[in-house]
């Protein structure tokens, strides 16, 4: 019998794919085989970059390497030290219709996990699990030359969902993790990172933890017609 989906040009692998990534904020302790972190890789390099400049550069770390991170990062946290970015990610200020839109994802996750709007230390606390990489057994830390202009930053973003959609084909799960960036600075001491190179974000990666409630919430989208137009 014919596939329908591959009637209509539809990889039902690869859909799936994607419409299963999500950001996961909490996992299992599972490890994750080397071969397989490698294998992941590879197939991520095969991104596209303008020219095929390939301008990813990213450290894994795992073990004894990944407690010295998150100690070196979690004690300038715990000092009341929020750091500094070395790009601007988010918009200055904000406006409609980002702001609702980043109220509704915030809210959205404390609700899941039971975090009321005037718990600011319950808040702070679950901020600080990104630097624990929520518990993920293998952490990513990526970073580009300072250098490089706005395409290559483009072409970084392709090669991160490619990396992200095939974690999904091994069955485990990542969440980017912007919020790395803000301590780039322990990050380059603890990983010996050379200069020309600043952080774009982190990732963790492993298998979710499908108990936690942090991984019951689900953010949305929009619908199509509020972001294409179509033209014959």
């Amino acid at each position: 019998m014919s596939d329908p989906g591959r009637m209509n040009g539809e990889c039902h692998g690869v859909s799936e794919a994607i419409v299963s990534r999500r950001a996961i904020r909490a996992f299992l302790p599972d490890p994750v085989p080397r071969d397989t972190i490698t294998r992941i890789l590879e197939i991520a390099a095969r991104a596209p970059s303008g020219s095929n400049i390939q301008p990813w550069h990213l450290d894994v770390v795992t073990g004894d390497t990944k407690t010295r991170l998150i100690a070196a990062i979690t004690a300038r946290f715990d000092a009341g030290e929020t750091g500094h970015e070395a790009y601007q990610y988010y918009p200055s200020p904000w406006r409609e219709p980002y702001l609702a839109r980043r109220r509704a994802t915030g809210w959205g996750l404390y609700n899941a996990l039971g975090i009321e709007r005037h718990e600011k230390d319950r808040m702070r606390d679950q901020h600080r699990r990104n630097f624990l990489f929520f518990d993920a057994p293998v952490g990513l830390i990526f970073t580009i030359d300072r250098a490089l202009p706005v395409g290559s930053w483009l072409d970084y973003g392709m090669f991160l969902q490619c990396l992200m959609i095939a974690a999904r084909g091994f069955g485990l799960d990542t969440c980017p993790q912007q919020a790395f960036a803000a301590y780039h600075d322990t990050i380059r001491d603890v990983l010996d990172l050379p200069e020309e190179r600043m952080v774009v974000c982190g990732m963790a990666l492993g298998k979710a933890n499908p108990a936690d409630p942090a991984n019951g919430f689900r953010t949305d989208r929009l619908p199509l017609d509020q972001i294409a137009r179509f033209h014959a």
